[in-house]
């Protein structure tokens, strides 16, 4: 059994290069083997850039209204209780609703010791697409 205690890391700017907008990380964890996540908050109207993960992603929403997208579909409001699984190699984006902060735990597997492919930044055009 590891305890990783509340607090006892810091919080982190989510660098520019895959984020709109004011996010912070938190509580950064790796499993055993090739499991890795954290705590992601989004500011309103922040997101992260498009990206793919090698093995998929799950998020749990665990406060505020976000946004997430797939390439080709509808922008899809989420919010806290909801879990979205995004499968491998699909690429997407999420963040936080125009007017409302959200949180998410982020938890994807990594392969050859990479969990994200980064892509180019969500459109502002992209990003405003109406919710389903």
């Amino acid at each position: 059994m590891d305890i990783t205690r509340n607090g006892s890391q810091p919080s982190g700017k989510g660098p520019v290069d895959y984020f709109t907008g004011t996010v912070r990380t938190d509580a950064p964890f790796k499993g055993s083997g090739a499991l890795s996540g954290a705590t992601v908050t989004f500011e309103p109207g922040a997101r992260t850039a498009w990206h793919t993960h090698p093995l998929g992603q799950t998020i749990i929403v665990t406060f505020g209204v976000g946004r997430v997208q797939r390439e080709g579909g509808p922008v899809e409001d989420i919010r806290a209780g909801d879990i979205v699984y995004f499968a491998p190699g699909e690429k997407h984006w999420h963040g936080a609703a125009p007017d409302n902060a959200m949180s998410h735990i982020a938890i994807a597997e990594m392969q050859n010791g990479k969990a994200v492919d980064w892509l180019e930044k969500v459109s502002d055009a992209d990003y405003q697409g109406s919710p389903a």
